[in-house]
């Protein structure tokens, strides 16, 4: 691998953006992660990159890596900006400020090109003010920038699911400004198509590793993500209670807890008036998915079986390839995908940034 085109992956969790960058043909030499189960996830699927489960805060990075690598790469935690979150949407989080640390690689490490990226909540945060702040500090650094939302669904990932990038270019190689709209767009993978040979599995199921269906098509993405595998690894459902399922039963695809509430099957809840749409849908299987956020937490339902996604499933919708194996307890891992950027989202952007650097 050129020694050019080596990478700084920070606030990486499992490491989606550093599998798409591998699969574009960039080499990630650090990755920075607090949690220790996600970097853990990361060291198995990366052994030859340098990991750290540290605080970012405490970590100088000009004592793990060679200054101007290629690439930095990353996104903050985001619970301050993402609009599904309310309660702690406003400029005091903590959370909020994780972008510095970030600024603070960019300016020590001096990287070619930097890709920033966050929920799509980011971009309307304080009425926009933040997201362009944001970016003319990161231009006060030496960077002729760009920024946009894109949509996964566009790039061959088989899900719905914004994100906001800012890119940006160093002006002493050039201040290359990225140009989102020449991005090559995919057809659309529906979720019937991307997971037509994984394994029927009930509710509960912990199944480690199971053959494939035998399909008569094998879906050009199915090819993509199987890789060399021979089995479908890490089929784990969350065991539901009977009450739970029964609401399972009573939701159609596209539908979601309104079809339960109808039926008499949200007694439990005390109010459904704050209940996000996302919650209990039931996904259809001639579309993307919905975004796969804690897909456990908000019970997304498989197409055609009572119960909810198994990780491999929900891996499936987020492009990891089949031989991506998740660490930790299995809400960790679940966590760890719904957290992600999608790898072929991240791959088309360092696709592209290749192509513009030549």
């Amino acid at each position: 691998m050129s020694k050019k085109f080596t990478a700084v992956d920070i606030f990486s969790g499992a490491g989606g953006m550093s599998i798409g960058a591998a699969m574009a043909g960039i080499n990630p030499v650090l990755a920075v992660e607090f949690d220790e189960h996600a970097a853990a996830t990361y060291k198995e699927n990366h052994p030859d990159t340098n990991v750290l489960a540290k605080d970012i805060k405490t970590v100088k990075p000009l004592e793990h890596v060679e200054k101007h690598p290629f690439l930095l790469f990353g996104g903050p935690p985001c619970q301050g900006f993402s609009v599904a979150n309310t309660k702690t949407r406003n400029l005091d989080n903590p959370n909020n400020w994780m972008f510095r640390e970030y600024c603070r690689f960019v300016k020590d490490l001096e990287p070619d090109w930097f890709v920033f990226e966050n929920v799509v909540g980011f971009k309307s945060f304080d009425k926009g003010r933040f997201a362009v702040e944001v970016e003319k500090e990161l231009q006060s650094l030496g960077y002729e920038t760009n920024s946009s939302v894109l949509n996964a669904a566009d790039f061959g990932v088989p899900q719905y699911r914004n994100r906001f990038f800012i890119i940006g270019h160093r002006k002493e190689k050039g201040g290359i400004q990225f140009d989102f709209d020449s991005l090559e767009k995919k057809p659309k993978v529906t979720v019937g198509e991307a997971l037509k040979d994984l394994p029927s599995l009930k509710n509960g199921d912990k199944i480690k590793e199971a053959s494939y269906k035998k399909v008569t098509h094998v879906h050009p993405y199915v090819k993509l993500i199987r890789r060399t595998s021979k089995k479908a690894l890490q089929n784990d459902v969350t065991h539901s209670r009977p009450h739970i399922v029964e609401r399972y039963e009573a939701i159609k695809q596209g539908e979601n807890w309104e079809a339960a509430k109808k039926r008499g099957l949200l007694k439990t809840y005390s109010s459904t008036k704050h209940t996000h749409s996302g919650i209990y849908k039931r996904l259809k299987e001639d579309e993307p998915a919905v975004t796969i956020a804690n897909y456990r937490k908000s019970m997304l339902i498989h197409p055609h079986e009572h119960r909810g996604l198994s990780l491999r499933e929900a891996a499936r919708l987020q492009s990891f390839p089949d031989d991506f194996i998740f660490k930790g307890p299995l809400s960790f891992q679940q966590q760890q995908v719904g957290n992600a950027v999608p790898p072929l989202l991240a791959k088309a952007i360092f696709e592209h940034i290749l192509k513009a650097t030549h």
